[in-house]
């Protein structure tokens, strides 16, 4: 039976209203805009406090991880917060439709946060992963929903309207560590960890507020399941649910439990899930000849992203070890806490990204404005570069040697004019290869991307153990994603050919 939000079959979703705008964008914007600012306040509050959290001393109130498992699990849970947009995206397909999923998505996420705040082992783990199943729901849909508001796939408008979008993620990116980071280290994990799951209460609020501005087009679900589906992926999910609980209670019996029996599993899994989404995809005979080499070419600028992720979340987690360990604490004479680093990446953002939104336009006006293809590969060679100089920053702090603030705030630079290359513009292109059938999961397979880079990072610390955070660490990952850019590039004539009315 179709869901209750499901239209007719002949009823055409009703596009925003030309009224009101934001910016010169459809108000529908800033609903969004202010719903990503908040959510992503409590996300990168939490974010900036997790490791910190997961390797101080129990004396200190951590829970006193070694450093490489502190990094694995941090690069775990972000791959499964990014993994879990692929449901995220097949329940607003399927079930909820995108509005929907949105509200409850967020509910989910604050009460992850409230239960981190929670002094308990166990409940931090059940936070954890509420947010992360949360954060699926939420983040491949409302993209999604700026998509929508451009209804025209070429509308030049589109890639500035990601921008400004991408303005209110670091918006509340920038403000989260200022306030829960230095709450949360210099007063109490926990008090920390509750003010994300206030920031959270707020965006979600805001959200049910606004969403009448939105695309009727979000409240469609686009191929509801029947009686029979739904039967089938209950057991599916019963089956599954079954085996893993039997795993590991044999393995908890056994005696040999350790956190890394839950680390490489889902970092592998991590791995595999994207190469069988897109193998699912591609043999699908519903979609036409345009839109299979739409998902050939994307594929291309998945492999991209995932390279570029893999270095550029080692943010939250390898550099800010190298943070609370080898960099000065002060600047200018002004002591500030570790995790206020997290901060200069969104400002950064917050202060190029208008011009960089502005440049893409005008040069579209021009005729001059880059491919999707020039854009992703200047975006790899950025990233690259941005280990380069933490490779050096590595070797001055050789010694024991405490180096200037000032080598992670030109890491950090470097980092932010790749992102802005390439971040964003994924999310569009995304929004304009998908096939109809797909809207909705192909957001999801975007963040796959993050998951897989994430999960490459988290068995890269596993292996390596300490010797991941060294010189040699970073002069080799910026090097081999520097190269994939460099193939991007040799690549291009091919990836423009399969996108084909799409630039």
């Amino acid at each position: 039976m179709a869901s209750p939000t499901t239209t007719d079959a002949g009823l055409q979703p009703v596009t925003p209203s030309a009224g009101k705008t934001f910016f010169g964008h459809p108000r529908g914007l800033a609903t969004l805009f202010m719903t990503e600012t908040w959510e992503r306040f409590s996300f990168y509050g939490m974010r900036a406090l997790l490791v910190l959290y997961l390797v101080a001393p129990a004396a200190k109130g951590g829970l006193a991880f070694n450093t490489a498992t502190g990094l694995a699990i941090y690069s775990v849970y972000n791959a499964m917060v990014y993994l879990l947009a692929l449901p995220g995206g097949w329940i607003s397909d399927r079930l909820w439709g995108a509005r929907k999923t949105v509200a409850i998505g967020g509910g989910i996420i604050m009460v992850g946060h409230f239960l981190l705040a929670v002094p308990s082992k166990a409940a931090f783990f059940a936070g954890l992963g509420c947010i992360a199943i949360g954060s699926g729901l939420l983040k491949a849909n409302i993209s999604t929903m700026v998509g929508q508001l451009y209804p025209d796939r070429n509308d030049p408008r589109r890639d500035g309207g990601f921008t400004i979008f991408y303005m209110g993620i670091n918006l509340g990116a920038f403000l989260a560590p200022l306030v829960i980071g230095t709450v949360g280290q210099k007063v109490n994990w926990h008090l920390g960890f509750a003010l994300a799951g206030i920031g959270m209460a707020i965006g979600l609020t805001q959200y049910l507020l606004g969403s009448r501005h939105l695309s009727q087009e979000s409240d469609v679900v686009r191929s509801p399941l029947d009686a029979g589906e739904r039967n089938s992926l209950l057991r599916k999910v019963a089956l599954w649910l079954g085996v893993a609980v039997v795993c590991y209670a044999g393995i908890g019996l056994a005696g040999i439990f350790t956190i890394n029996w839950v680390l490489t599993p889902l970092s592998l899994a991590g791995i595999a899930l994207p190469i069988l989404v897109f193998a699912r995809i591609k043999r699908d005979p519903s979609l036409t000849k345009d839109e299979s080499n739409k998902v050939s070419g994307y594929v291309w600028f998945f492999i991209a992203a995932a390279a570029f992720w893999m270095i550029y979340d080692q943010s939250g987690s390898t550099l800010t070890v190298f943070a609370q360990n080898n960099t000065a604490g002060t600047l200018f004479g002004i002591g500030f806490p570790s995790s206020w680093f997290q901060s200069l990446n969104p400002l950064y953002i917050m202060a190029l990204a208008p011009g960089v939104a502005w440049l893409w336009v005008r040069l579209a006006r021009i005729g001059k404005n880059p491919t999707t293809t020039s854009k992703f590969v200047y975006g790899l060679i950025g990233i690259g570069l941005s280990f380069a100089v933490m490779m050096l920053a590595m070797l001055a702090a050789s010694g024991g040697v405490k180096v200037s603030p000032l080598w992670l705030a030109l890491v950090y630079l470097v980092q932010t004019v790749a992102e802005l290359s390439l971040s964003p513009v994924g999310l569009s292109v995304t929004t304009k290869l998908a096939p109809q059938k797909y809207a909705s999961q192909m957001m999801g397979i975007w963040f796959l991307a993050v998951t897989a880079g994430d999960c490459v990072a988290s068995l890269l610390q596993q292996f390596l153990g300490d010797s991941f955070l060294s010189t040699p660490s970073f002069a080799i990952q910026g090097v081999a994603v520097a190269l994939a850019g460099f193939a991007i590039w040799m690549g291009r004539k091919r990836i423009n050919e399969l996108l084909g009315d799409v630039h």
